[in-house]
């Protein structure tokens, strides 16, 4: 199912018709993942083994299950085995602890969503289940969303280039090249690439290359055999292997170590994988998407990224433009997260006005399309029900036109910038009684993420205020 902006469905979407179960044996990870999805108003309901799930789920199916590969008794794996067994097909992302990955392959192989291998980022598992979700409503909303291509939103002459090229690019096993700021919706770029072509069968392995330390990027991307360092107690295949006969999406090519590339390189040459220890090559029959958003050509010239990589990786590239040159999307993006934000906060849905429009028009909207969602969001809470006012939100927030008619800039170092940022931290947290999380929020206000917030916090060392909407970090 070809899906490219899937992400307005994903951020505006309304959880209240369904929930996820969530099957896993550690309570503390249990409570963990339960805090998460609760934070972005997910229904959950908890269970501590695969039994115990099969006698007390509800009768209405879940719209996704995220399953322990390890559990007492029946397994992961067998649970899967048995609801196939009983015609219940479910989306199943998997849990797996390290040293465990290689008991995901034949899961994968078999249909599941993702797996995550632990400890996994909360914010990128928060973000599949959303997927997974997303993808349960558009199904469910038959042909009628077929005929709007899942859920896109714009008309511009740049997001119809990118769906041709998504269109072109799908029904061949060319590696893609994906390039754009932050929140043009790269990953999932990625999975529309995959989802139409001929590997839609299997699975799509995301690897977010900037989040994997510089010491374990041979052992991750490759495997290892028993033994091959200190601590290696068992046989691991690595990601290219997981992703064998599917699709491998590696997020934030740029952020590979200079050393590591011609590793990488020499991978993507021959089509086959060594693990560390071992002197066996095994055969790879995987596609491979990757992502950035630095300027290649800068980090090439800065010797920060191979070239003979470059050209590897490129061999088809899709360009994802900043929403502030496709401007004409923008009052269709903000009519669709108008109307979905409003039901989200149950609040009656607001006109549009021509001068809302204008106003929208004239931002340069360095967030790209997450900003305008959020910005949205925020008027709504702010109207009290009133008429929409985007100058209380926009006003503040100066657009490049303002920069040039103001002259030369002033140059902040980077204490001063540090200054800035705290103050602005510091605002937000007293605008919102110290509230971090939820719509009202000091992170929707300061249009960032949630969990990004939490980090700049503990970085400059403020503490956020305990309350209901705490955000549960996953170990």
């Amino acid at each position: 199912m070809p899906f490219a902006w899937l992400c307005r469905r994903v951020e505006t979407m309304n959880y209240s018709d369904t929930y996820v179960c969530i099957i896993e044996d550690d309570l503390s990870v249990r409570e963990g993942l339960e805090g998460l999805l609760k934070s972005a108003t997910i229904n959950v309901d908890t269970f501590g083994s695969a039994k115990e799930f099969l006698a007390g789920a509800n009768q209405r199916a879940p719209g996704c299950l995220l399953l322990d590969v390890e559990l007492p008794g029946l397994s992961g794996m067998e649970l899967q085995t048995e609801l196939v067994k009983r015609g219940i097909n479910l989306p199943i992302i998997f849990l797996t602890g390290h040293g465990n990955i290689e008991l995901c392959v034949r899961a994968m192989k078999a249909g599941a969503s993702e797996f995550f291998a632990k400890p996994f980022d909360p914010e990128s598992l928060l973000l599949a289940v959303q997927r997974v979700l997303a993808e349960n409503e558009v199904r469910q909303q038959g042909a009628a969303t077929h005929t709007t291509r899942s859920g896109i939103v714009g008309n511009s002459i740049a997001l119809r280039k990118i769906l041709r090229q998504i269109d072109l690019v799908s029904g061949t096993d060319a590696t893609v090249l994906i390039t754009g700021e932050s929140g043009t919706g790269k990953e999932l770029v990625a999975r529309a690439i995959h989802e139409a072509s001929l590997r839609s069968a299997r699975s799509l392995l995301t690897v977010n290359c900037g989040a994997i330390p510089e010491t374990l990027f041979e052992s991750e991307f490759f495997g290892h055999v028993k033994g091959a360092f200190t601590g290696a107690q068992r046989e691991k295949p690595g990601r290219f292997e997981l992703a064998n006969e599917g699709t491998l999406f590696l997020d934030e090519i740029s952020e590979i170590p200079l050393g590591m590339q011609s590793k990488l390189l020499r991978v993507l040459q021959e089509r086959e994988v060594e693990r560390l220890g071992d002197t066996r090559l095994r055969k790879l029959n995987v596609r491979i998407i990757a992502a950035t958003n630095r300027n290649l050509d800068q980090e090439m010239a800065a010797g920060r990224f191979r070239s003979d990589l470059y050209y590897r990786l490129g061999v088809f590239i899709i360009d994802i433009p900043p929403l502030r040159e496709r401007r004409e999307d923008v009052p269709l993006l903000a009519e669709y997260f108008l109307r979905h934000s409003a039901e989200r906060l149950k609040r009656p849905v607001p006109k549009l006005t021509e001068t809302s429009v204008n106003t929208l028009l004239r931002y340069d909207w360095p967030g790209n399309v997450r900003e305008l969602q959020n910005e949205i969001e925020r008027a709504i809470i702010l109207s009290g029900g009133g008429p929409l006012e985007f100058s209380q939100v926009l006003g503040a927030q100066p657009t490049l036109e303002c920069y040039a008619s103001e002259g030369p800039s002033t140059l902040l170092t980077r204490d001063e910038l540090r200054v800035r940022e705290r103050e602005s931290i510091i605002a937000a947290l007293d605008k919102t009684g110290g509230k971090v999380a939820g719509s009202d929020g000091a992170a929707a206000l300061l249009g960032m993420k949630r969990t990004t917030l939490y980090s700049r916090i503990l970085a400059l060392g403020l503490r956020a205020k305990a309350s209901s909407h705490t955000d549960s970090r996953v170990a």
